[in-house]
């Protein structure tokens, strides 16, 4: 106690400027937490927490057992695993051909066209990928020769996931690479020079040299892109699925937002969102564990 005192003394500038950050993160995440107990409620607004009948894991039996289960969870770990899978190494693959790019012009022009689809307003990429997969849209008549379908894609459930992780590697590929430019620039340049007398060409270089060298950032990416796993992207979802696609395009996520705003079963959406967060919390714990045991590299 002693250390802390004297430690603020010496820095009480530090401790006030931090102090807002403190109570954003009490009042819009902790403060919020108090709402888990309506998961074993059968809430009404109108009696509010303390007055709602308490029914235990009945809305999470109800869940279990309703063949919505099976289909929103599947969906989520499929878009989930694609996504990963093929978004994930995007921006590493860009951050390294930039890497690779000596012309400071060219260079900054490629990465300001990469990162400008990231800044763009969810709504305004779900509109223009809606009208270019329109029956009449530039992508679907492009595509209509090699997948021989016509008609709107994002109404064709085995079109959605295709479409919806292509975007996603367009939408942040660009500026997801930023942390890995910002790492390959820390990577000492002398192992380049070593790696070069040793006669590796470009390619030896980036296998022994360039990927060791920013391991430890990939990593640290990958534990906290598991930990979001389960979220997919809700907005996006939202503004692009329709009861068209539920079969391929219906997340956990939708499905709360369904059940709770649009049929105002509170309890039962809080505790499929209750069920989703821990789900998530497991799998950024486990896969943190894993990595501080293979590669001594984790978040805590």
């Amino acid at each position: 106690m002693k250390d802390l005192i004297t430690n603020y003394r010496q820095h009480k500038m530090l401790y006030w400027m931090i102090l807002p950050v403190i109570l954003f993160f009490i009042v819009f995440n902790y403060v919020p937490m108090a709402g888990i107990i309506m998961a074993f409620q059968d809430y009404s607004p109108q009696a509010g927490i303390f007055g709602s009948k308490w029914i235990g894991l009945n809305n999470f039996i109800e869940f279990f057992k309703s063949p919505n289960f099976i289909r929103v969870t599947k969906n989520t770990l499929l878009l989930s695993f694609w996504d990963l899978l093929f978004n994930f190494p995007a921006p590493i693959i860009l951050a390294l051909l930039l890497n690779e790019i000596h012309g400071k012009f060219y260079k900054k022009v490629v990465q300001t066209i990469s990162y400008l689809p990231y800044f763009l307003s969810i709504a305004i990429v779900c509109g223009l990928i809606r009208d270019f997969t329109a029956a009449n849209g530039p992508i679907t008549i492009a595509l209509a020769s090699i997948i021989g379908k016509k008609g709107t894609l994002l109404g064709m459930p085995d079109m959605f996931r295709p479409i919806f992780i292509s975007t996603n590697i367009w939408q942040t590929m660009g500026y997801g690479s930023i942390i890995y430019l910002a790492a390959l620039s820390q990577v000492d340049e002398e192992q380049y020079e070593a790696a070069t007398i040793d006669g590796a060409g470009h390619w030896k270089q980036c296998l022994y040299v360039t990927i060791p060298g920013i391991a430890s950032t990939i990593i640290i990416m990958l534990i906290l892109r598991i930990g979001q796993l389960l979220s997919v992207n809700f907005e996006k979802v939202l503004l692009l699925y329709n009861s068209a696609v539920y079969e391929t395009a219906d997340v956990i996520s939708t499905y709360i937002y369904r059940q709770g705003i649009l049929n105002h079963d509170y309890g039962y959406s809080t505790a499929v969102g209750l069920f989703n967060s821990v789900i998530g919390m497991i799998l950024i714990l486990g896969a943190n564990n894993i990595s501080r045991k293979y590669s001594e590299t984790s978040l805590f």
